[in-house]
C-alpha cells in the first residue's frame, strides 16, 4: 500500500471514528470475546494468512534488489529471469493469500453482524411498550445499523491491519537496519512528522464529521415526519412549508459548509503527507546514491531501501491511526451491549405454564400499577436527551378488583386518565402489576407462558394499525398458518371482505404506511379481520369505534359483534350501545373503581355514571348505532 494510500485511509478513519473516552472494563472485552468465540477458527486462520500476506510484502523490495544488483554486476540472464519469475510467484502468492484472507474477513464480518443484529432485535422485541414510547425510532434504527456494522470493524478491519502492520513494520525495519542502519535512522527522523499529523487532523476531521452526521440525522428525522400521511397533512394544514424549507435550508447549508472545510482540510493533510514521504524516499536516494558512488552501498540495496521505505511509513501510519478505530470498534460495541442490558420486564417465570384450556375468566384482584420510570425502560442516547427523565413513577392504579365470568361483558367507563387504557395493556401482559394479580383461567399471568396469554387474549385498539405490507401480510401477523379459505371468512364476518375483493390485487394490495391507503373504518374493520383469524378466548377492545363516522361505526360495531360472540370481554365503553349489552359496568376514577353495577342500577345511583352518561352517552339515545350483543 502506498503511503498516499495509507494516508487517505488515515483519514477517512478518523473522520469516521466514533470518540469516547470513557473507560471500558474488562466485562466488556470478556462479552466482546463471546462474540467473537464461535468465528475462531475463522479468526486464527485469518490472522495467520495476514501475517503471511505482510511478510510476502516486505519480500518483494528484497528481491528487486537482488535484480538491480544482478544487471549490475552483469549476472546470467537466469539468475535475473529466476528472480523475476519469484517476484512473479510472489505476487500471486500475495494476491492467493489476499483472496482466501478477504474471504475470511467477511465471513468473520458478517457473521458478527449476523448474530450482534439477531440478538438486538431479539432483545428489543421483549421491550415493554413503554420502551417504545420514548426511544427514537431513528436513534433505535441505529443501534443496528450503524454501531453494530461499526463493531464489525473492530474484528474484520482493524484486527488485519493491526496484525499485518505490526509484522510487515518488524521485517521492513530490520531488513533496513541490515542493509544500512545509518539511512534509516536518518528516515525514521522524519516520522514524527508523517504521524503527529495523521493524529491531531485526524481529530479534527472526525469532530466536523460527527457536526454532519448530527445535522444529517436531525434532517432525516424531519424528511421522516413530514414526509409521511399525517406529517405532511399537517404542514399544509398549517401552511408551514415555508417555515419547514426554511429550517431544513439551514441545516443543509451548514452541512455544505462543513463539506467545503472537510475538503480543504483532506487535501491539506493529504498533501503534507505525501510531500513528506517524498522528502524521505528523497533521502534514501540521495543518501544511498551518496553511499553508492562510494561503494560503500550496492545499487540494489538502495531500490530496496526506496522500496521498503513504503512498507515502513504505511504501517506506522496505520498503526498510530489504529487505536482511535479500536476505541471506535470499542464504543460501538459499549453502545450495543447498552441496549442489551436494558431487562425486559416481562419474562417467563420458570415453570410457566400455558393458559388453560376452554373458555377463560378474566380476574383483577387489588391490583396496583405505576408505569416504569424512564430508568427502568430507557436510554439517555436513544431518547437523544442529556440525561433521562428523573420523575418518581406514580400510581395509575389503586387496588382494582373486578372478574369477567367467561363468555361475559364489563364495560369501562371514566373519563380520559382514569386507567381504562391501563386495564386493557395488563390483561394481555404488555405490563405486569405492582402489587395484586392478574388472572386467566385462574391463573395469574406472571405464572402463564407469555407467548400463551397473547395467543389467548385479543387487544384492539382505537388506532387500528396496520404495516406497510399486504393485506394478506396483515392478516397472517395473527395466524401464519391459516388458510385462503379462512382469510376470507375472517374478512366476510368482520364486514369488509366486499371491500377487499374490490382492491387492485386483493388480498395483495399494499396498504400503505400504517394503512394509510385506507379508511378509519376500513382500518379499523381490518384489525378485527385480523383478531377473528386469531382466534383468541379474550377480546379487549380499548375505544374500538372512536373517533369514527357514524357510518363507519355502525360497519365496526357489526364486525365487533361478530368477534365477541362466546367470547370472554373487557370493553372501554365509548358508545352507549356498548354499556347497555353489557353484563357489568365499571366506572373508573384515578384508577379506582367507583361504582359498578347495570346500566339501570348505576343511573338509579345518580352517582358518577350517571354524571357520565348524561355528558357523553345521552346524545346517543335517540339513535344508538347497531348493538354489540
Amino acid at each position: 500500500m502506498s503511503m498516499e494510500v495509507t494516508a487517505w485511509t488515515a483519514v477517512y478513519n478518523a473522520m469516521h471514528a466514533q470518540l469516547d473516552r470513557r473507560p471500558f472494563s474488562r466485562a466488556v472485552l470478556r462479552r466482546i470475546g463471546g462474540f467473537a468465540r464461535p468465528h475462531r477458527r475463522e479468526l486464527a486462520g485469518f490472522l495467520v494468512l495476514s501475517a503471511i500476506g505482510a511478510a510476502l510484502a516486505v519480500a518483494t523490495p528484497v528481491v528487486a534488489g537482488r535484480i538491480v544488483d544482478g544487471i549490475e554486476s552483469g549476472a546470467s540472464t537466469g539468475l535475473i529471469a529466476g528472480l523475476s519469475v519469484l517476484i512473479a510467484a510472489i505476487a500471486l502468492a500475495e494476491a492467493g493469500f489476499g483472496l482466501i484472507e478477504r474471504w475470511l474477513s467477511a465471513r468473520i464480518g458478517e457473521g458478527i453482524i449476523l448474530d450482534l443484529r439477531t440478538a438486538v432485535f431479539d432483545h428489543v422485541q421483549k421491550m415493554p411498550i413503554a420502551f417504545f414510547t420514548r426511544a427514537r425510532t431513528g436513534a433505535l434504527v441505529s443501534r443496528l445499523n450503524n454501531d453494530v456494522i461499526g463493531a464489525q470493524r473492530g474484528f474484520s478491519d482493524v484486527l488485519s491491519k493491526v496484525v499485518s502492520n505490526i509484522v510487515t513494520l518488524t521485517l521492513a525495519l530490520a531488513v533496513m537496519l541490515s542493509i544500512s542502519w545509518q539511512i534509516t535512522l536518518l528516515t525514521l527522523v522524519l516520522l514524527p512528522i508523517f504521524v503527529l499529523p495523521a493524529q491531531r487532523m485526524g481529530t479534527r476531521l472526525a469532530r466536523l464529521e460527527r457536526e454532519a452526521a448530527n445535522h444529517n440525522s436531525t434532517m432525516s428525522t424531519q424528511m421522516t415526519e413530514r414526509f409521511s400521511a399525517p406529517g405532511a397533512t399537517l404542514v399544509k394544514l398549517f401552511a408551514r412549508p415555508e417555515s419547514e424549507l426554511s429550517e431544513f435550508w439551514v441545516r443543509a447549508r451548514r452541512v455544505r459548509d462543513i463539506g467545503v472545510r472537510t475538503a480543504m482540510v483532506q487535501w491539506v493533510f493529504i498533501t503534507a503527507l505525501t510531500l513528506v514521504g517524498a522528502l524521505a524516499l528523497a533521502l534514501v536516494y540521495g543518501l544511498g546514491g551518496f553511499y553508492a558512488l562510494r561503494d560503500q552501498l550496492d545499487t540494489g540495496a538502495v531500490v530496496s531501501l526506496a522500496l521498503l521505505l513504503t512498507r515502513l511509513y504505511a504501517p506506522l501510519t496505520a498503526l498510530a491511526s489504529a487505536r482511535v478505530e479500536v476505541m471506535s470498534a470499542l464504543v460501538s460495541f459499549s453502545r450495543v451491549f447498552e441496549v442489551l442490558d436494558l431487562k425486559p420486564l416481562i419474562s417467563d417465570s420458570p415453570g410457566a405454564q400455558p393458559v388453560p384450556e376452554g373458555p377463560i375468566s378474566v380476574e383483577f384482584e387489588n391490583v396496583h400499577f405505576a408505569y416504569p420510570s424512564a430508568e427502568q425502560v430507557s436510554l439517555a442516547s436513544l431518547e437523544e436527551v442529556a440525561r433521562l427523565d428523573s420523575n418518581p413513577a406514580t400510581d395509575v392504579l389503586h387496588g382494582v378488583s373486578f372478574r369477567a365470568e367467561p363468555g361475559q361483558m364489563i364495560a369501562l367507563v371514566g373519563s380520559s386518565g382514569a386507567g381504562k387504557s391501563t386495564i386493557a395493556q395488563l390483561i394481555p401482559r404488555l405490563y405486569d402489576a405492582d402489587a395484586g394479580a392478574v388472572r386467566l383461567g385462574g391463573v395469574d399471568v406472571r405464572e402463564l407462558q407469555a407467548e400463551s396469554v397473547r395467543a389467548a387474549v385479543g387487544l384492539v385498539t382505537q388506532d387500528g394499525h396496520l404495516f406497510h405490507d399486504s393485506v394478506r401480510s396483515n392478516l397472517l401477523i395473527a395466524r401464519p398458518e391459516a388458510t385462503e379459505a379462512e382469510i376470507w371468512d375472517a374478512l366476510r364476518r368482520a364486514r369488509i371482505d366486499d371491500l377487499v375483493a374490490t382492491l387492485p390485487q386483493g388480498l395483495d394490495t399494499i396498504v400503505g404506511e400504517r394503512g394509510y391507503r385506507l379508511s378509519g373504518g376500513e382500518r379499523q374493520r381490518l384489525t378485527i379481520a385480523r383478531i377473528l383469524l386469531a382466534q383468541p378466548r379474550v377480546v379487549v377492545l380499548d375505544e374500538a369505534t372512536a373517533h369514527l363516522d357514524s357510518t363507519s361505526e355502525a360497519a365496526v360495531q357489526a364486525a365487533l359483534a361478530e368477534a365477541l360472540v362466546g367470547r370472554t370481554a373487557v370493553v372501554i365503553a365509548h358508545r352507549l350501545s356498548t354499556i347497555r349489552a353489557a353484563d357489568e359496568i365499571l366506572v373508573l376514577d384515578d384508577g379506582r373503581i367507583v361504582e359498578r353495577g347495570s346500566h339501570e342500577s348505576l343511573m338509579a345511583q345518580g352517582g358518577r355514571y350517571e354524571e357520565l352518561y348524561r355528558t357523553q352517552f345521552d346524545t346517543e339515545a335517540t339513535s344508538s348505532p347497531v348493538p354489540v350483543p
